[in-house]
């Protein structure tokens, strides 16, 4: 259990937070400069996510400025607290990473302020950091210890194999993995994702999260992936993994699902690949008593992929192409992009959960006209590809 802040360490905390805040832009990456020169700690991060202007960069900033904010009630944040502890758990960061961060954003903090960081003020920044990294710690020790002690469950890597390999568009690859072991597997919660440690070539290690596409059957599950420019892994997936292939995986991982308990009406809102964990939610939920309305916006009918799903389970599916090609606007699908007006227009904002994911840009419109609609935060859920991330507020 994490130990309480003294009442000197909160004081101190309160009155440098404002100088950290206005450093904080340059305290981040030269935190980041010091944890990745660490081979072990490198190996954690998406490095094309390491660059000037990161969003990576900006979203520690923002937890950073937030959590010195509200040091004496830390609970306002226990949302984007589950957030991280899933992302963490997912990526299998464990108690022994913790003093790498720790010793990376100190020595960020005493070289971007120079002789201002007392060594009292260090002392005081350092609790604050064990607190909360004992508080994650507890967390994620609970999420592994859940995922072993389920039916099919496990902790740590586990190996499988890639049982199938299905293009879904020209840059959207579906794929099977079944575990080696012959074993069943736990049975994620519709919109959760999986964790894969890569070995792409010798010496190499990289870990990504990929949300499984999938309804939970106790065997397999599905991932799709989208082809990034110039991405190393995702490129590595399309071109050189084949059926036959094992990679490590995590237990599935994840705050964003959808429970139908207690829910009169579901939208699923997505954008481009965001539909993932969308198809899990209808291939679980779709077609039973639930009324599910799926809203799909993509680029045209070449690159919509898995387009049968929605229109066998969903209860009412719509689809927009923001730059259609001739012949693709058939079977009900619009030119254009989602309106916020009409999406609250055809459901009912009072008792409708919102479920969004897709490209930040989308995900900010959706999110923006949700709430000027007056739907309530707690009725709109949102996944973010990339960085955990640039939050939308």
């Amino acid at each position: 259990m994490a130990k309480p802040l003294t009442e000197e360490t909160l004081a101190i905390i309160e009155a440098t937070a404002p100088v950290v805040a206005a450093n904080v832009d340059q305290i981040v990456p030269c935190m980041y400069r010091r944890l990745l020169a660490d081979s072990e700690i490198r190996a954690l991060f998406n490095m094309s996510h390491q660059h000037g202007n990161s969003p990576q960069h900006k979203a520690l900033a923002g937890a950073l400025v937030a959590y010195a904010t509200h040091i004496r009630n830390p609970g306002v944040l226990a949302e984007a607290l589950e957030r991280i502890a899933q992302k963490h758990a997912g990526l299998q960061i464990l108690p022994q990473h913790y003093p790498h961060v720790a010793n990376a954003l100190l020595g960020a903090v005493s070289e971007v302020l120079g002789e201002a960081a007392t060594p009292e003020i260090l002392a005081a920044w350092g609790e604050a950091y064990w607190f909360l990294a004992d508080t994650l710690i507890a967390r994620e020790e609970e999420i592994y210890a859940g995922s072993e002690a389920q039916d099919g469950g496990w902790r740590g890597w586990r190996r499988f194999k890639v049982t199938a390999k299905t293009p879904e568009t020209p840059e959207i690859m579906s794929f099977t993995l079944r575990p080696v072991d012959g074993g069943s597997v736990l049975r994620h919660r519709p919109g959760q994702y999986l964790s894969f440690r890569f070995t792409p070539a010798e010496s190499e290690e990289y870990r990504r999260n990929y949300s499984i596409s999938s309804a939970p059957d106790g065997e397999s599950y599905r991932i799709t992936v989208k082809r990034e420019p110039g991405g190393r892994i995702s490129n590595w997936l399309h071109d050189d993994v084949e059926v036959g292939a094992e990679v490590d995986v995590a237990a599935p991982a994840g705050e964003f699902f959808l429970d139908p308990a207690d829910k009169h009406e579901v939208v699923l809102l997505s954008g481009g690949v965001g539909l993932t964990p969308m198809i899990s939610m209808l291939e679980s939920y779709g077609g039973g008593d639930l009324r599910i309305v799926y809203v799909h916006a993509t680029r045209d009918g070449e690159h919509h992929a898995m387009r049968d799903a929605p229109r066998v389970r969903a209860s009412e599916s719509h689809v927009f192409y923001e730059d259609p090609a001739e012949g693709d606007l058939r079977d009900g699908v619009r030119a254009g992009r989602i309106d916020p007006n009409w999406l609250v227009e055809i459901t009912d904002p009072a008792k409708a959960d919102y479920f969004v994911c897709g490209p930040v840009g989308f995900m900010k419109e959706m999110v923006a006209g949700l709430k000027a609609a007056n739907v309530p935060d707690a009725r709109i859920h949102h996944e973010f590809f990339g960085p955990a991330a640039a939050q939308i507020g």
